[in-house]
């Protein structure tokens, strides 16, 4: 069992920059994947950004040169820098994380975390 929790949400207006972090705490041996997902109401939860296990990460088309993805392994701990912020992307801001042992004979599992609120004000 895992707990993700989430934090720097609020409100900021439009061009304006925000950083969420999300941190992983509970019984766990390792986790592979951890990335930021976003969803507006009335809309479909889609991907923003992850950081693998192995350094690489992958971004949605519409955040790339803007937003920046990081990861603090011996924390636990993933970052979102968000620059340049637009009124549309107004969403709850959901931590993942993926590939999670929770024991040596188990198998993986992924988690949410509870989500942050992000509003961008025009």
């Amino acid at each position: 069992q895992v707990q993700l929790v989430e934090s720097g949400g609020g409100l900021v207006q439009a061009g304006g920059s925000l950083r969420l972090s999300c941190a992983a705490s509970g019984s766990f041996l390792s986790i592979n994947t951890m990335g930021w997902y976003r969803q507006a109401p009335g809309k479909q939860r889609e991907l923003v950004a992850v950081f693998n296990s192995g350094g690489t990460t992958n971004y949605a088309d519409s955040v790339k040169g803007r937003f920046t993805i990081s990861r603090d392994n011996a924390k636990n701990t993933v970052y979102l820098q968000m620059n340049s912020l637009k009124p549309e992307e107004t969403a709850v801001y959901y931590c993942n994380a993926d590939g999670v042992r929770l024991s040596y004979f188990g198998a993986s599992r992924y988690y949410w975390g509870q989500g942050t609120q992000v509003t961008i004000s025009s």
